[in-house]
């Protein structure tokens, strides 16, 4: 069977280059196998637009990142909460944890997840540089059309957000509609962001997930016998973008450098400002973001992990 897969992930980048050995292997599975038809890009629209197409049948996968994700089911957000993860070893041990109860999930809503991604880790970038919860404030800054909630958790307290498409985001920039957006390092650069915000703020604040996610009913049209293959190049896609990805945000920031980008280090006490801004926040963001019982026991296994590898709480 044909398997049509939309993304924004870049055409040539280092993710689309493994998403497409990924079909190629999908191809050659025993027993048939199926054909990965990837549209990459953003051709067929932003996430949100994506995932409606995956409702309706017109497209039966997607490479997303959590935006799409959450479309499907929002606890996947309790993966990328700002603030809350230190360190890849935090979010690998919290995502194992919960793997299995969030696959349960979407398989409930009629979705299987293939494998999960990485993206890098998110900060800001600005027109001017953004040191300070109190600068964000100043700032008309990106944020995903779609994500009605989120908007709301930003302006409820005291913030600017501007939804749009991520697609839009360079006009945005150009127009003036936008000053601000936040984005991994290797987003920035590929997509060219980063010319018009040349102000990259050194805060890692929430690390970018995504997946691979496929219509049930699609992968049930997929002969049993290829299953397995199909599922192992999707895990083996994993493992590379991880190793890929996780090392292209530091040298993505190195090409940036050379082309004028300027990154405004934070201090200790600026840190503490934005981790307080953040965790002031929690308590909304589990209950209109994240189902408070899957962000709890996120945050459970998080301070598990720490008690266990002797970090500071």
């Amino acid at each position: 069977p044909l398997v049509k897969v939309g993304t924004l992930v870049p055409d040539g980048s280092s993710w689309h280059v493994i998403l497409k050995e990924m079909g190629e292997k999908w191809k050659q599975a025993p027993g048939g196998g199926a054909q990965l038809r990837l549209y990459a890009g953003g051709v067929l629209g932003d996430e949100p637009a994506m995932v409606q197409k995956m409702r309706v049948g017109a497209i039966q996968g997607g490479v997303f990142t959590v935006v799409g994700l959450a479309q499907i089911d929002p606890s996947v957000y309790c993966l990328t909460v700002p603030m809350m993860y230190r360190s890849y070893e935090e979010l690998d041990y919290v995502r194992e944890k919960m793997q299995p109860a969030l696959e349960e999930r979407f398989r409930q809503k009629g979705f299987e997840i293939l494998n999960w991604a990485d993206g890098g880790w998110i900060t800001f970038f600005s027109k001017e540089p953004v040191l300070l919860p109190d600068d964000l404030k100043q700032r008309k800054f990106f944020i995903w059309a779609g994500d009605n909630k989120m908007a709301d958790l930003w302006k409820s307290a005291g913030y600017s957000p501007v939804p749009l498409a991520s697609t839009d985001i360079l006009p945005g920039l150009q127009t003036g509609l936008i000053n601000t957006f936040s984005a991994t390092p290797l987003s920035a650069l590929s997509f060219q962001w980063f010319a018009l915000a040349p102000h990259m703020t050194e805060l890692k604040w929430a690390p970018l997930i995504g997946g691979t996610v496929i219509a049930k009913k699609a992968w049930d049209q997929i002969p049993e016998a290829s299953r397995p293959a199909i599922r192992l190049a999707a895990e083996e896609a994993e493992h590379r973008m991880k190793t890929d990805v996780r090392s292209a945000d530091d040298k993505a920031v190195g090409i940036m450098k050379e082309k004028g980008l300027t990154v405004h280090p934070i201090s200790d006490a600026q840190r503490a400002q934005w981790q307080k801004t953040f965790e002031d926040a929690y308590p909304k963001l589990a209950g209109t973001v994240v189902p408070p019982d899957v962000f709890q026991e996120a945050m459970r296994h998080r301070d598990a992990y720490r008690a266990a590898s002797g970090a500071p709480k």
